[in-house]
């Protein structure tokens, strides 16, 4: 697929690097991979295929030298530009096959993130093992105009329900460094909602709201190693939440953390958005991430096929019938 407009904060992004934050490199990848794989699932792809992850404007892309199929998972919809200008629209959740020389432009989400599979995944250079954007040291893809995207020839077409998160509040574990914290502290993180912060990124969410008061033993830490979903508190009192492109290590105590099962639902949140924690356990979250699991499994198999669905309109446009005979010699 050739890069007609890249778009804005849009991505390469598959699951991202691991066994390497030893070495300072973040994992990086999908901030909601579920999704992602949600959007692969589409087209038959690995989950873990690299796609675009869209944040702000979508790309405009076209199909080069073959046909190629996509996928578009969240929020978000887009229109197949016909090489004559005709116009159709692409819902999501549903695989479609763009014909050489149709193009593909994709809206901005209209809540939260988005993604675009691609027949056979994005298939650009891997650099450490992954294909996943990592701006701040230049790994991964960028999108460029005039640049493309290596994928492949339309495989299996599929239509799924829209994937749904709750609304409820952010599950977390406390620790590792919860006793450097006044008890209320605790209760406040549990008690109170605070707001996504306009300096938010993927590298973390900055929230404001009720200061949550360190103890004696004070805000700094000596320097350890953090995981997304960490949450850090300066000496300020207001929350950080690592996200994907976290650093790996960090000096400020850190109150609680993100359940894995709930991590890719931070990444939807935008600067202005309410957020709410609650404590539970370990058993729980190690219980909570069985059930998403299974949850994307039914989820897996409850897709039908997309490819016996006819599109009227490109039918239309197509030269279906030449050189006509009527089979009657006269």
């Amino acid at each position: 697929m050739i890069i007609i407009d890249p778009g804005m904060a849009v991505a390469v992004q598959d699951t991202g690097r691991f066994g390497l934050r030893r070495f300072g490199v973040p994992v990086a990848g999908a901030l909601d991979p579920v999704l992602l794989a949600c959007a692969n699932a589409l087209l038959g792809n690995p989950s873990d295929a690299a796609g675009l992850e869209l944040l702000v404007s979508g790309p405009i892309l076209a199909a080069d030298e073959g046909s190629v199929a996509v996928a578009l998972a969240g929020d978000v919809s887009a229109q197949r530009i016909a090489a004559d200008g005709a116009t159709s629209p692409v819902k999501p959740w549903t695989a479609v096959v763009l014909a050489a020389g149709e193009q593909l432009k994709i809206g901005a989400p209209r809540t939260g993130i988005a993604y675009l599979a691609v027949s056979g995944g994005i298939r650009s250079a891997p650099m450490l093992g992954s294909r996943a954007t990592y701006r701040r040291a230049g790994l991964g893809g960028f999108l460029e105009k005039g640049g493309d995207l290596p994928c492949s020839a339309p495989g299996a077409l599929h239509r799924g329900k829209e994937w749904h998160w709750e609304n409820g509040p952010i599950r977390v574990v406390p620790g590792p460094q919860d006793d450097h914290f006044q008890p209320e502290s605790l209760d406040a993180l549990e008690r109170e909602t605070f707001k996504v912060g306009p300096a938010s990124d993927r590298m973390g969410l900055r929230l404001s709201g009720k200061a949550l008061a360190h103890n004696d033993k004070g805000a700094e830490i000596p320097t350890d190693g953090v995981v997304p979903g960490v949450i850090q508190v300066p000496g300020d009192g207001q929350p950080i939440i690592l996200l994907a492109d976290g650093q790996t290590t960090g000096g400020y105590a850190k109150i609680a953390t993100v359940i894995s099962a709930d991590l890719p639902r931070l990444g939807h949140l935008r600067p202005g958005d309410a957020v709410r924690f609650k404590r539970v356990t370990r058993r729980e979250a190690r219980a909570a991430l069985k059930e998403r699991q299974a949850a994307f499994e039914r989820w897996c198999a409850a897709l039908s096929g997309a490819a016996g669905e006819i599109d009227h309109e490109a039918l239309y446009r197509a030269n279906l019938i030449s050189g006509a005979v009527s089979g009657v010699d006269e």
